[in-house]
């Protein structure tokens, strides 16, 4: 059975943040509980190639050392932000070591966005759109444009096999009902909150919070939910009131895709 596994589950700073000293960045640093990588997945298949990850932020290679995988041969990126892609350089190079080209799947214009920020990596990836649907180790996978607030647009990813459905959405925030439809009749979502409740100006805002997130799970009712892409307002060590079968995402968390 194909598994889920979590690398990161932080947001775009990490936790802890270098320049903070909050309770929950101070534990980061002393136990260790709290630390967050920047948020990615391993969707792990039965082989070598029915592996894939999911974003490939910069904190990639720590990630992969955590796992004790020396390869990556095929990657979804959600959207061309530096939590996102900022491993990019560090993977093509893995990729020119082995004499091999990675396959990096994205629609087309975050792909056209990556190869802007970064124009040799054409050498060692294999730009692959993804708008039209792609097939992954099995997958179905479709992908949509969700709304990422303040930072403009994200995209999440549905992925299907006969008896199991889940979507990764990351970054995303007041989703309007096109947006929500792929959400419907879920297994699984994970989905980021980076606050439990964000008291910023919401037209500065990128990212549900997780009192948000609870109205949205009541309207698409998934069967399972696992909040990942956490800020250092979320401390591990404390309870939150949570909807029924929510689950807080940690590094190195495995779950049974089906």
């Amino acid at each position: 059975m194909d598994a889920l596994i979590f690398l990161g589950t932080g947001d775009a700073m990490g936790v802890p943040r270098v320049y903070c000293s909050c309770e929950v960045c101070e534990e980061a640093r002393m136990t260790g509980m709290n630390q967050r990588l920047r948020s990615s997945v391993l969707v792990q298949g039965q082989g070598e190639t029915d592996s894939f990850l999911i974003d490939c932020g910069p904190d990639w290679r720590s990630q992969m050392e955590a796992i004790g995988q020396r390869a990556t041969a095929r990657m979804l990126v959600t959207h061309a932000h530096f939590d996102h892609i900022g491993g990019l350089p560090e993977w093509a190079d893995e990729c020119r070591w082995r004499q091999a080209k990675g396959e990096l799947y994205a629609p087309q214009e975050v792909l056209d966005q990556i190869q802007r920020q970064f124009p040799w990596i054409h050498r060692q990836l294999q730009m692959i759109p993804a708008d039209a649907g792609i097939e992954l180790g099995g997958w179905n996978i479709t992908t949509w444009k969700v709304t990422h607030g303040a930072n403009g647009y994200a995209y999440a990813y549905r992925l299907e096999k006969p008896g199991f459905r889940w979507v990764y959405c990351s970054d995303s925030i007041g989703l309007n009902e096109e947006e929500k439809r792929p959400l419907h009749g879920l297994d699984l979502l994970v989905l980021g909150t980076s606050f439990f409740h964000e008291t910023a100006p919401y037209p500065t805002r990128s990212v549900y919070d997780m009192k948000e997130a609870a109205e949205l799970l009541q309207e698409v009712k998934p069967l399972r939910t696992v909040y990942t892409h956490m800020s250092h307002d979320i401390d591990l060590n404390r309870s939150y009131p949570l909807p029924p079968q929510v689950t807080l995402a940690v590094a190195g968390m495995k779950l049974e895709l089906g």
